[in-house]
């Protein structure tokens, strides 16, 4: 099935090409403060992580919000500023400031050089779940397509979205690899595609018995040395 050779790389973006979790907490903060000063009756009924359970629950009620996790904040943003008899049209602004923090993600050290090798030889795009944008980022440049769940209409794990990227790039699934972090979204999904798939271990997890990504790499350089291996 894999003996095409490999003409195309998709990325996953959050914790393959840097660190969310701490961008997210501190963004959240930020958004946070932002709520006392412009809507503080939000801020004295809610905190950091009673906001985050109301978004839990509502993505579980209407499943359209896990693909679209931009408007999942601010439905849960407009509901709680309703409620608390503050402008709702608040949530615009309060989405802007969030955004800006969302995206201040510092790409891990490895990530330039290791695209820009990559993409001297190999189609590189991206394939994501969440609304980071490569723009402000500072790699878009490295990508020739860049696709996101919300606006594409569907989420990993679905097959259409990994195939909407290869069709993009003009490639098969059988001459593309998928790179992420999450084993069921990424490793899974992409293998189930019919993509290959390799997962970016960057933080020491344990792998289970019931995945087998076709490669297992800590960092781009190592996925270079690994693609280059694979070429005939």
């Amino acid at each position: 099935m894999h003996n095409a050779p490999i003409q195309a790389v998709l990325f996953d973006l959050d914790d393959t090409l840097w660190a969310i979790e701490p961008v997210l907490h501190l963004a959240e903060k930020q958004l946070y403060s932002w709520l006392q000063q412009h809507a503080p009756a939000v801020a004295a009924q809610h905190t950091v992580i009673s906001l985050r359970q109301r978004r839990q629950e509502l993505a579980q009620r209407e499943p359209a919000y896990q693909i679209n996790l931009w408007a999942l904040r601010h439905a849960v943003l407009t509901q709680v500023l309703t409620e608390c008899q503050e402008d709702p049209a608040l949530a615009d602004p309060a989405m802007a400031l969030f955004t800006t923090g969302r995206n201040a993600v510092t790409p891990f050290d490895d990530v330039e050089p290791g695209l820009q090798q990559m993409k001297k030889h190999l189609k590189l795009g991206t394939v994501s779940n969440g609304f980071a944008d490569l723009g402000r980022i500072g790699l878009a440049e490295h990508f020739e397509i860049s696709i996101a769940a919300h606006q594409f209409g569907t989420a990993k794990p679905d097959p259409a979205i990994f195939h909407a990227a290869c069709k993009a790039l003009a490639v098969t699934p059988q001459q593309t690899v998928y790179v992420g972090d999450d084993l069921r979204l990424d490793v899974l999904g992409a293998q189930q595609a019919g993509l290959r798939a390799v997962w970016m271990n960057r933080f020491e997890r344990s792998l289970p018995d019931h995945v087998r990504p076709d490669a297992v790499c800590t960092n781009l350089g190592e996925l270079s040395a690994w693609l280059s291996a694979q070429q005939p």
